[in-house]
């Protein structure tokens, strides 16, 4: 679906609710169906990955029962079963739950959307056939988990450089491992270590054993996984969306901002005020405003999926910026560096690829048709951009719903449509 961005024309000022995390939800949701008794989370994100992950579950085996607005109580089976797993292009799913599958007695078949088939998932997958797993066609979607009712565990050394997922996924269903699990990653860095402490700090709130050993390596403990009810936490990195339209306007923008937080919440707030916002923290809040956008060199490793958003700024700023520690993501929905640098290059901008990032030097932008690649990331940076530059239009604003259920009404409600 084609839409319009908007642009005001006047300092964008307002409050705005952001729904859950997509990647608290979906951990949450993972380790509510491994425990050991129903769990009830509340907050959730309802949104195509969310769904996709919750599908996936239930073909395992998992129930689920909607107990009001962003609430979901979760019953774990007795045993997982067998099913088919449509992971659509939501990598979490993907990454999370063949580690479920493998606890199943039978083959578990994974497919997705066509975009899904050049994500990477090989060395999770491969560090499943470490611990004495069995699965057919590891090289990508579609693949096949031959579960046998319980996984060995042991040990595991796969190289993670490409996604901090396969660490993730790894760690989650561990613990109901026979042996547990000792996973080192090596290779070039790990992306976004963020989110595997995000991984870790959810498994020890429900009583799980697990330990970094080193810089790059794990242990997790066989044993149970506790029932806990659990309050999903705002995400963030579609929060810093919505705080971008007050820095590009002029205005200011409010929202929900967790005091403390699972998610690279300073690193997000460091990267906006690099690029000239000014940050009031409040009380469970922050409020953001701006007297224009500065060219800024940021590092984003630990907050990589902020990475659109900040281009868009880039090209809004004042001169050069660089965007680094990004490498990547030229691996998620799609070749992010690669679409980004041709739709901003395509509305005037000088973007050019490096090695782990982005050169931004801004220009003369004007409107134009923006391909969002179906990466919901694409259609944000091109909302925010739109903000200042009359005539962007997104070929397919759909592929928002990944993450936000309706995010043209939430936009428009903040910005006017």
């Amino acid at each position: 679906m084609k839409w319009g961005a908007p642009t005001p024309g006047r300092p964008v000022t307002g409050r705005v609710v952001v729904p859950g995390s997509k990647s608290a939800t979906a951990r949450g949701y993972v380790l509510a169906a491994l425990a050991d008794g129903p769990s009830t989370l509340t907050g959730v994100l309802d949104a195509r990955d969310t769904r996709l992950m919750r599908a996936g579950l239930s073909a395992l085996g998992v129930g689920f029962v909607d107990a009001g607005d962003g609430v979901v109580r979760v019953d774990p089976p007795a045993r997982f079963v067998p099913g088919a797993v449509e992971v659509g292009l939501a990598g979490t799913v993907m990454r999370f739950l063949p580690p479920i599958a493998a606890l199943a007695s039978g083959r578990s078949s994974f497919s997705g959307d066509a975009e899904a088939s050049a994500r990477p998932v090989f060395p999770l997958l491969d560090g499943l056939r470490q611990v004495g797993v069995r699965v057919d066609h590891p090289e990508g979607l579609p693949f096949a988990v031959c579960g046998a009712g319980g996984v060995p565990g042991g040990e595991a050394t796969i190289d993670a450089s490409g996604s901090s997922q396969f660490v993730s996924g790894l760690l989650l269903a561990s613990a109901r491992f026979d042996g547990g699990l000792t996973l080192r990653h090596e290779g070039p860095p790990l992306p976004s270590p963020a989110y595997i402490g995000m991984t870790v700090e959810m498994l020890r709130r429900r009583g799980v054993l697990v330990e970094a050993t080193g810089p790059t390596s794990w242990r997790v403990e066989p044993g149970a996984i506790a029932a806990s009810d659990e309050a999903i936490e705002t995400d963030l990195v579609n929060a810093a969306t919505f705080l971008a339209a007050g820095m590009v306007t002029g205005g200011t923008v409010e929202l929900a901002w967790p005091a403390v937080t699972l998610q690279a919440g300073d690193a997000i707030l460091a990267a906006l005020e690099a690029f000239g916002a000014r940050v009031t923290r409040l009380p469970d809040a922050v409020r953001v405003t701006a007297d224009g956008l500065t060219g800024a060199d940021v590092d984003l490793v630990d907050a990589a999926e902020l990475t659109p958003i900040a281009t868009a700024l880039a090209v809004l700023a004042d001169g050069p910026s660089r965007l680094r520690g990004v490498a990547h993501i030229r691996h998620h929905e799609t070749d992010r560096l690669a679409a980004l640098a041709a739709e901003f290059g395509a509305l005037g901008a000088d973007v050019r690829e490096t090695a782990d990032g982005l050169q931004i030097t801004p220009g003369r932008l004007t409107g134009a048709e923006f391909h969002t690649y179906a990466d919901h990331r694409m259609a944000h940076a091109a909302a925010v951009v739109g903000l200042a530059v009359d005539g962007v239009v997104l070929d397919d604003v759909s592929c928002t719903t990944k993450t936000i259920a309706d995010f043209p009404r939430l936009w428009e409600g903040l910005v006017g449509g």
